[in-house]
């Protein structure tokens, strides 16, 4: 049995997002070193502040500013901070009620060690040497043993307010496509696509994913398909992908490669973007050194029948 392939992989991406009244104000408070909740129609002060009650679903927009003193509710020691948190050394993230908010906002907490942490310990906002109008701009929490901090009775009225915010989302983690596309994978680095027939149905699913999705029961038998194969369905893209080098418009594509009972995707090139069609014979074009292909092209063939290719649409 060939070893099980496994590799890092990283899938990250910037979210955009603009703000609300709401969100606008409470940001550019951290800003300016206000911490900023709402009130809701029964008194009580959400912090984070949120745009619509939670319990009668009201909109809400009294803000009202808190003390950056507060008091731990629960708290949780992290070890091993990972990239992007917000310290380097390890550190308590904790769910925070500051003076003058009856919820709790979550935050890290600077403390020596676990030890050093217990809930209903009181605790300030250290502000982040830069702010720009982000959760970050709390750069943590610290404990603290002063006299509580009072509010400066901040309206949540600025100058310049933040009105969007560019977040980037990332998750890194280690994948292992398994038996059965560990050995697809090392068939294309020989330049060759292989599937798994399954013993029921007699499909044959490409990529294999050592059982058939129709049937349930587990596939082992190899099949060669391709390397020719059908355009079944595509679309133009026309919107270009960062650190992507290829120029829009292009055209992706399902392809039914001979032999096979599943589509799967490529993207299709040798030709104008226009003249791609349901029908349309292609083959793979491979780079040098490149572990699958970099796209298909026209093969010269006539179209195929479309009745040869409408159950794999």
């Amino acid at each position: 049995m060939p070893e099980v392939l496994k590799a890092p992989l990283v899938v990250e991406f910037p979210f955009t997002r603009s703000l609300g009244p709401v969100q606008s104000a409470f940001l550019t408070g951290l800003r300016e070193r206000v911490v900023l909740g709402v009130r809701t129609g029964d008194g009580r002060v959400l912090v984070p502040p949120v745009e619509y009650d939670p319990v009668t679903a009201e909109e809400i927009r009294d803000l009202v500013e808190v003390a950056p003193t507060g008091t731990v509710t629960t708290w949780a020691w992290n070890h091993a901070p990972r990239r992007g948190q917000p310290l380097t050394t390890p550190f308590a993230w904790a769910l925070v009620r500051l003076d003058g908010a009856d919820t709790a906002l979550l935050h890290a907490l600077d403390a020596p060690g676990p030890d050093a942490v217990r809930t209903g310990m009181r605790v300030r906002v250290r502000w982040a040497a830069e702010r720009t109008g982000a959760i970050t701009d709390i750069a943590c929490f610290e404990p603290y043993d002063g006299a509580r901090r009072e509010p400066s009775g901040h309206t949540g009225v600025f100058e310049d307010p933040v009105t969007g915010i560019v977040a980037a989302a990332r998750l890194d983690y280690t994948y292992s496509p398994g038996r059965a596309q560990t050995a697809y994978i090392d068939a294309l680095s020989g330049r060759r696509t292989v599937g798994e027939r399954c013993p029921a149905c007699r499909k044959v699913y490409v990529p294999p994913r050592g059982a058939c999705p129709t049937c349930g029961v587990a596939t082992s038998d190899q099949v060669e398909v391709g390397p020719r194969g059908t355009v079944t369905t595509f679309c133009i893209v026309n919107i270009k992908a960062k650190n992507l080098d290829i120029e829009v418009p292009y055209v992706y594509a399902h392809i039914a490669l001979d032999g096979a009972d599943l589509p799967l995707h490529g993207r299709i090139g040798g030709i104008p973007y226009d003249e791609v069609r349901m029908g349309l014979r292609v083959e793979p074009v491979w780079t040098e050194g490149a572990r699958y292909p970099d796209h298909y092209r026209p093969t010269g063939e006539p179209d195929a029948d479309y009745d040869t290719y409408k159950e794999l649409l």
